[in-house]
């Protein structure tokens, strides 16, 4: 179909040329889509007064009509096109149909051919002058990207309709057909359909270009670092930064020993990233610079800017020992508490009393201090009898309960009758025979300067910190998930000063998993993806009991390693 087959005036005007033919009546409008309704149109209001014609008419037709005369019908005149000559209904240019298409291109002037520049790398078009957009192919966005480029208000025309018209993926071509409007020839508005084809030139942009010169060139370097013996603080930070896209325009991401570095091509992306970071964990920061390279004449100085973050060494379910200032300018709380939730702040809780109070990066950072028993050291023990003490209490979101229990290790059936009675914050969700996860302080032998100082001290025997769901975890064991996580990028130190000990993180890794199983809280702030994979059978259901509820995983997001492999990281189980 060409451009000139679907030439149509419009009768938006009373003065408006037909659209087909001259036998159709001007008050006939064509519809702009196939499945568009027709507008309801009225006839133009008329003014009857007594003694008019058409007052006249139209009591002679009703007087007519009542005694039964016969009444000849009324007829609409015609006149002769100005060209042609041939019968037409009267219009504003006194021309029919063909002879008007012939007179008018109400298309010239307008662009027919648009070249695009398009960045196969990072997948976006050019706005000029420097604007970047990502676009899918016959989305909203490139549509409305390839109608700027056209300046059709310049044109004095008005847009009714476009869409797409389809080409081959390959062919590096985009066809949008357009419907426009414009009033031509005293007053009358004519409509035209035409097609616009956009040629697609792939052209790198500049920061892609910089890669592809150089993937080692960065501006800025963030290094994430904490001095535990762990990684579960980096695997739930990675799972954030996943979420909230906080390292989309990181160069390349590096896993350390004891942390992760982030490499940025400007510093503006390095400070924000930290800023983030600083809203998610306490942290303390130093930036540093070093000169690259310098033009005196020209004022110009190139620097590369490290970041140095360092995050607090305490974690959640940790043990901690506070020092004399700092328990005594939290109102004299612990001095042995439980630190039971870790976000900008930290959040210390009394066991024995359910007092808690919360500590920001700066208080933190003030007065420092490192956890007694790390989560490595919690021992498995099973109720024996509890007795709850105290209602139940909701502190910051989370329930509690004081409660006194009879416990005994697990690993001492068998071998003694060594029976502890201890208090514990855990009242609402123990109950006898159930096993927890606690701190062995009657077999451990802390080694604290921080202890030393609280002379008298009686220490307890034990101190439960999470319920244990070891049983369930061996009926589910060999058995694959029904959700996966998303990871980072990241290249691995292979260097002897950053060399990691794989099996030791494959480990560590499976114990965050289980964590997230247990922890509804820490499932909340992460994205969970669907495992298509994972085939559930009624056997398993009905022996598992309950598992992760399925409305919490993302079923919409399709991500594969084969089609998207820049796209964030790989999935794991």
């Amino acid at each position: 179909m060409t451009a000139d087959d679907d030439t149509r005036p419009t009768s938006s005007t009373p003065e408006s040329t037909s659209e087909d033919d001259d036998d159709v009546p001007p008050s006939t409008t064509r519809r702009t889509h196939p499945d568009a309704q027709p507008p309801r149109t009225q006839p133009p209001a008329t003014i009857l007064r007594p003694g008019s014609a058409v007052f006249c008419s139209e009591n002679h037709s009703e007087m007519a009509q009542e005694t039964g005369m016969f009444v000849v019908p009324q007829t609409i005149g015609s006149v002769l096109c100005c060209k042609c000559g041939i019968p037409m209904q009267p219009n504003a240019a006194n021309m029919c149909v063909r002879c008007l298409r012939s007179e008018v291109d109400i298309t010239e002037g307008l662009l027919k051919h648009v070249t695009i520049l398009f960045c196969p790398d990072c997948e976006t078009y050019l706005q000029p002058p420097k604007t970047r957009i990502k676009a899918e192919l016959e989305s909203r966005e490139l549509l409305t990207f390839c109608l700027k480029r056209l300046n059709l208000d310049k044109a004095k025309v008005t847009l009714v309709h476009a869409e797409f018209v389809w080409t081959e993926p390959h062919s590096k071509r985009i066809k949008v057909k357009l419907r426009v409007q414009k009033e031509v020839l005293h007053g009358a508005v004519l409509e035209q359909a035409y097609i616009i084809e956009y040629v697609v030139h792939h052209q790198m942009c500049e920061h892609c270009s910089k890669l592809a010169a150089n993937p080692d060139q960065w501006v800025a370097a963030v290094q994430l670092r904490q001095h535990v013996a762990h990684r579960r603080t980096f695997f739930y930070l990675e799972q954030l930064i996943l979420k909230h896209d906080a390292a989309i325009q990181a160069v390349r991401i590096q896993q350390m020993d004891q942390g992760i570095d982030f490499f940025f091509a400007n510093r503006s992306h390095g400070v924000k990233f930290v800023e983030f970071v600083g809203k998610v964990a306490p942290i303390k920061s130093r930036s540093d610079k070093e000169l690259v390279s310098q033009d005196s004449k020209s004022n110009i100085y190139n620097y590369k800017h490290t970041f140095s973050v360092e995050i607090c060494p305490i974690c959640r379910e940790d043990l901690v020992c506070l020092p004399p200032k700092v328990s005594l300018g939290l109102g004299n709380l612990g001095p042995l508490v439980v630190c039971t939730k870790v976000s900008n702040s930290i959040m210390l809780m009394d066991p024995n009393t359910l007092r808690y109070c919360f500590l920001d990066a700066d208080q933190y950072w003030r007065f420092p201090f490192e956890c007694l028993l790390s989560s490595r050291r919690l021992v498995e023990y099973v109720i024996l009898d509890i007795d709850n003490v105290s209602a139940e209490v909701n502190v910051a979101g989370s329930r509690y309960a004081l409660a006194d229990a009879q416990v005994a290790r697990v690993s001492d059936f068998g071998k003694n009758d060594r029976i502890f009675n201890i208090r514990t914050h855990l009242g609402h969700l123990l109950s006898p025979g159930d096993y927890a996860l606690g701190y062995d302080l009657y077999g451990a032998n802390p080694n604290s300067s921080e202890l030393d100082k609280y002379r008298g001290l009686v220490l307890p025997e034990a101190i439960l910190v999470k319920k244990s769901y070891e049983e369930k975890r061996q009926r589910k064991r060999g058995k694959p998930r029904a959700w996966k996580l998303k990871s980072l990028g990241m290249e691995i130190d292979e260097t002897a000063r950053g060399r990691i000990d794989q099996d030791k993180v494959e480990d560590e890794y499976e114990k965050f998993l289980r964590e997230i199983e247990e922890n509804p809280e820490m499932r909340f702030n992460i994205s969970l993806y669907r495992n298509k994979e994972y085939q559930p059978s009624e056997t398993a259901s009905m022996t598992d009991g309950d598992d992760l509820p399925l409305n919490e995983l993302l079923a919409d997001l399709d991500l594969n390693d084969d089609d998207n492999p820049e796209d964030g990281g790989d999935m794991r189980e």
